[in-house]
């Protein structure tokens, strides 16, 4: 009994290890199974991936990717170490995979070549980790090629190098904000402004806007932050470093910069377009008003014929009854007023008539200081003062005033005109005040008048009254344009037959005007070095006669060179012209001159500071004195301070250029 129970328990045992046996078999087969999916699975990656024993390198597995890309077969390489295939043909590559092996350390994205079959090289990108597979401890590297990455990356850098440069020589200010604050400006922008990147950068755009402007731009970067669409292409003006007004155009659109929402804004430069359209609007103005002016000098002047006749016949037999009627006669009175009212009215179609013809033809050479003189020790000076015991009238003169061409008795009307018209405008205390200089205009200005460059005589007359308004500046002119009492302070043809004066003398007039502060009326006549028949008293020429002594004029204006050529020769210089700095330093190279009258601005081209910076380099000891029709500035007292002598302001007169150049040679 004993035996037969243990055969029979020996049988079980028996068939339970067959069991056992069949079950491992089951799940071998499935773990084999299981490994084959993961193969298939590793060939349909686009990555190549091979997994290699880790104690001797030998590979077990290579995917369909992996021979793709080197060109072996599977065959060729399983079994086969990667070391003994020279799959690494890099030594330094070699050495990081035997590393790798020996330590069994994972690493992601190293950069490893591998050589293809053929030998080509191929720049790679490795990640690996170690595994089960089979039943032994393997490597599993995958490897992506990065050749063509490099490409794309290098292409990319290429594309945002081109990129860059077209948004940093591209003629539109460029700018990125985020929430308002300046993240990114291009070139052009800095310029436009006058800041660096630096300084722009974490900034608000408010502080560039100007004030009228700046509720309007804030407004629309708040519809945007709303998700609303306000209006992309806009004018405003902003401020630059200087303060000075930019007009611009934006084209502005919501971006990603860094991550985030952002909005790009390319931002034109209107400020030269306006500026043209402004001095357009001006001179169609100007034209339309010269226009009108014409009109009304030929209505005026047809008026002024009519009424001449008529007055002309009263004035006639209102003496004729007057010599008729004896003293004490009770009718006598009645006449003479008639008489008195017949001369005023003379006066008044004397102005029509100068206003209607508009042409002074007897012209001499006249000294406004002895016009002005002349009219303050007259009767009629007497009686504007009586009329205006509270008006305080004064004068500022240049003693060194240059001549004009002119009629004497014109440009005195003109000076009464003008000082009556300041007295009456103060009501109580106040002040009129005449001023005459000379002023050399480098560049012409838009004023009332366009101002063109050159030498005047500038006469001012200036009252602390009440002002103009501005509505009423454009028309004060016209003839008949007036605010007074017609026949008691005025007839309307004060200004008309100033405007029509400064016009026969080929002169400008500007005026400025502010509401509560009071008028200034300033009058440009050309000027004329041509002599006085009886010259005031000068210092004797020979005290600043030259001796042949070189000079050199530097100056960009050709009429300034040719008047300094003329007035410098006349003094016994040696003298040369030149048109500009870089001009003068070349010719300084190869020439000599004992001094120098330098011209301090200069367009375009280098400066009168620049230039004699230059200039010393070339001859430390070079004398010079300078000019310009500005006052005395910082560059000035620069010049002077490297060496220069004095400084003389356009337009300069004979005795005050040769005195100069005198006593800087002597010096």
């Amino acid at each position: 009994m004993h035996l037969e129970a243990s055969y029979e328990n020996l049988t079980k045992m028996i068939e339970r290890l067959r069991e056992d046996l069949r079950t491992l078999h089951l799940q071998l087969e499935s773990m084999r199974n299981e490994a084959g999916i993961y193969e298939n699975l590793l060939d349909m990656v686009q990555t190549a991936v091979t997994i290699t024993r880790g104690k001797d390198g030998v590979l077990r597995f290579v995917n369909e990717t992996f021979c793709r890309l080197t060109g072996y077969r599977r065959e060729e390489v399983l079994g086969k170490s990667s070391l003994d295939l020279n799959l690494f043909c890099v030594p330094d590559d070699r050495k990081k995979i035997a590393d790798l092996m020996l330590q069994f350390k994972s690493v992601e994205n190293l950069e490893i070549n591998y050589q293809a079959k053929n030998g080509k090289v191929i720049e790679t990108l490795i990640s690996a980790s170690f595994i089960a597979y089979r039943g032994e401890r393997c490597v599993m590297l995958s490897a992506t090629p990065i050749g063509t990455l490099k490409k794309a990356k290098k292409e990319l850098e290429q594309q945002e190098q081109q990129y860059r440069l077209l948004v940093e020589t591209t003629n539109e200010g460029i700018v990125i904000t985020k929430d308002g604050y300046v993240v990114s400006a291009n070139n052009k922008l800095q310029q436009l402004l006058g800041y660096t990147e630096a300084e722009l950068l974490g900034r608000h755009m408010k502080d560039f806007l100007h004030p009228d402007d700046a509720d309007m731009i804030e407004s629309r970067q708040r519809q945007r932050q709303k998700g609303e669409q306000p209006p992309s292409i806009y004018e405003f003006k902003m401020v630059d470093r200087q303060g000075q007004i930019i007009w611009a155009e934006t084209h502005s659109t919501r971006v990603t910069w860094q991550g985030a929402d952002a909005v790009l804004s390319m931002l034109t430069n209107l400020t030269q377009r306006k500026r043209v359209e402004a001095e357009k609007r001006q001179l169609e103005d100007r034209l339309q008003q010269a226009k009108k002016m014409e009109a009304l000098g030929q209505l005026a002047g047809g008026v002024a014929h009519d009424l001449n006749n008529v007055l002309g016949v009263l004035s006639g037999y209102s003496e004729l009854l007057l010599m008729e009627i004896p003293d004490g006669h009770p009718g006598r009175r009645s006449v003479e007023r008639i008489v008195q009212s017949t001369e005023k009215g003379a006066a008044i179609i004397q102005d029509l008539l100068t206003l209607a013809r508009r042409g002074v033809t007897a012209l001499e050479i006249v000294n406004f200081n002895e016009i002005l003189d002349n009219f303050q020790n007259s009767p009629v000076f007497e009686k504007m003062q009586q009329l205006h015991p509270q008006v305080r009238f004064s004068t500022k003169k240049d003693p060194h005033l240059l001549n004009i061409k002119g009629s004497t008795v014109h440009l005195e009307k003109t000076l009464i005109n003008l000082m009556t018209n300041a007295a009456e405008a103060i009501t109580g205390d106040g002040d009129v005040v005449v001023c005459t200089e000379n002023r050399y205009l480098d560049n012409s200005f838009i004023g009332y008048d366009e101002v063109r460059e050159g030498d005047y005589v500038v006469v001012s007359v200036s009252d602390s009254g009440s002002g103009i308004p501005a509505g009423q500046l454009e028309k004060i002119f016209e003839p008949f344009f007036t605010k007074k009492v017609m026949g008691r302070s005025g007839t309307g043809l004060g200004l008309a037959i100033v405007w029509g004066t400064v016009k026969d003398h080929n002169g400008y007039i500007d005026v400025q005007s502010r509401m509560g502060e009071g008028t200034t009326f300033t009058i440009y006549f050309p000027a004329t070095r041509e002599s006085l028949c009886a010259p005031r008293h000068k210092v004797p020429m020979e005290q600043f006669m030259g001796t042949g002594e070189s000079v050199l004029v530097v100056d960009d204006i050709a009429e300034q060179r040719e008047v300094a050529l003329v007035m410098l020769k006349s003094l016994g210089y040696e003298v040369h012209t030149v048109a500009g700095g870089e001009e003068a330093v070349e010719y300084l190279k190869s020439n000599r001159a004992d001094i120098l009258v330098l011209d301090m601005i200069m367009n375009p081209g280098i400066d009168g500071l620049e230039t004699y910076r230059r200039i010393l380099e070339i001859n430390p000891r070079q004398k010079a004195v300078l000019v310009s029709g500005f006052s005395e500035t910082s560059r000035v007292r620069e010049a002077q301070r490297l060496g220069a002598g004095a400084y003389v302001k356009k337009p300069y007169l004979l005795e005050k250029i040769g005195l100069s150049i005198k006593e800087e040679l002597s010096r």
